[in-house]
C-alpha cells in the first residue's frame, strides 16, 4: 500500500479532482449568463487576493527562478488556468455536462501517457493495469454518450467534445508542467502566481467581450458560479494539488485525476438533472477499479 505521506497527498489531489468534477456543473451555469474571458477574469479577480494574503499572513516568499522556469509557470498558467476555464464554458454551450463528464475522464490516461514520455517514468506492471482500466471505463462512458444522437446534433456535439478535449489536454499540461520546475516553490506561491498570471492572461480577452457589446446582460447564477469557482476549486482546488503533487509521483497524480470524471457525472446527474446509462455507471466502476489497483504498489514490503 502507499506509505503514510504518499497516501496524504493522493486524498489531497483526490479531493483536489473532485473540485475540479463540480466545473462541469458550474461552468454549464456560468457559459448561459457570462462570457468565457470575462468569467475567467473574474474567476481569478477573485481568488487572487484570497491567494496574497495567505502568503503575506504566512510569511512565505516567492523563491528566485530562472527565466525558464518562469516561462514555464506562464505556460502553466494559460494552458490550465486560463485555456481549461475558457475552453469548458465553450464546450458546454455545444454539448450536455454528462458529456462533459466523460470528455474529462481521459485525463488520467492522457497525465498518465505524458508522465511516461515527458518524465521517464517506468511504470508497474500494476500502474498500466491501472491505466488500461481507466482507459476502459472513458470508453465505456464515451460509448454510452455517443449512442442514440440524433443526426441534427452531431455537428454541435462533436464541436462541444473537440473543445473539451483541447481543454483536458491544457489541464493535463497544467497539471504535469509543476514536474518540470526544480527550484522547490512552497504550495501557496505556486498557487498565487498561478492565479495571478491566469488574471493576467484573461484580463484583455475579456475587456475584448466587454467593450464589444456582444454580451448585455450577466446573470446572477452566473455570478454566483464564478465566485463558487474562485472560491473552491481555485483556491482550495490549488492548494490541495499542489501540496499533494509535491509527496507523489506524477504517475500517482495522473491516477488521483480519475476522481474527476466520477465526481462530474455524479454532480451532473445531481445538479443538472442528466440521466446516467448503464455504460456511464460502468465506465465509473472502471475508473474506481483503476484507481484501487494503482494505489498498490509493491505489495507487502512497503505496509
Amino acid at each position: 500500500m502507499l506509505k503514510n505521506t504518499q497516501l496524504t497527498g493522493f486524498l489531497m489531489m483526490a479531493t483536489a479532482m473532485v473540485l475540479v468534477g463540480s466545473t462541469v456543473v458550474v461552468s454549464k451555469v456560468i457559459g448561459e449568463g457570462m462570457p468565457p474571458f470575462t468569467a475567467t477574469a473574474l474567476r481569478f479577480a477573485i481568488a487572487s487576493p484570497f491567494f496574497v494574503g495567505l502568503l503575506w499572513f504566512s510569511r512565505q516568499q516567492i523563491p528566485y527562478l530562472s527565466i525558464r522556469e518562469w516561462v514555464l509557470l506562464i505556460i502553466q498558467a494559460a494552458s490550465g488556468s486560463v485555456a481549461y476555464t475558457v475552453l469548458l464554458i465553450l464546450g458546454l454551450s455545444f454539448t450536455s455536462g454528462a458529456n462533459a463528464g466523460v470528455i474529462v475522464g481521459t485525463l488520467p490516461v492522457i497525465m498518465s501517457l505524458l508522465a511516461i514520455m515527458a518524465f521517464g517514468e517506468r511504470p508497474t506492471r500494476r500502474l498500466m493495469i491501472a491505466i488500461f482500466a481507466a482507459g476502459l471505463g472513458v470508453f465505456l462512458i464515451t460509448l454510452g454518450t455517443v449512442t442514440g444522437r440524433n443526426s441534427t446534433d452531431t455537428i454541435r456535439h462533436f464541436i462541444g467534445i473537440g473543445l473539451i478535449f483541447l481543454a483536458v489536454l491544457g489541464e493535463a499540461l497544467f497539471l504535469l508542467l509543476n514536474k518540470k520546475i526544480t527550484t522547490p516553490i512552497p504550495a501557496l506561491a505556486l498557487s498565487t502566481l498561478m492565479s495571478c498570471f491566469g488574471f493576467l492572461l484573461a484580463i484583455g480577452p475579456a475587456y475584448l467581450e466587454f467593450s464589444s457589446g456582444a454580451y448585455s446582460h450577466i446573470s446572477n447564477d452566473a455570478l454566483i458560479g464564478v465566485i463558487y469557482y474562485a472560491i473552491f476549486p481555485t483556491t482550495v482546488g490549488f492548494l490541495l494539488w499542489y501540496n499533494g503533487s509535491a509527496r507523489t509521483s506524477a504517475s500517482e497524480a495522473a491516477l488521483a485525476t480519475a476522481f474527476m470524471p466520477v465526481s462530474a457525472l455524479i454532480f451532473v446527474a445531481f445538479f443538472l438533472r442528466e440521466p446516467i446509462t448503464l455504460q456511464q455507471t460502468m465506465g465509473c466502476l472502471c475508473v474506481i477499479v483503476a484507481i484501487l489497483t494503482g494505489m498498490r504498489r509493491k505489495g507487502q514490503k512497503e505496509l
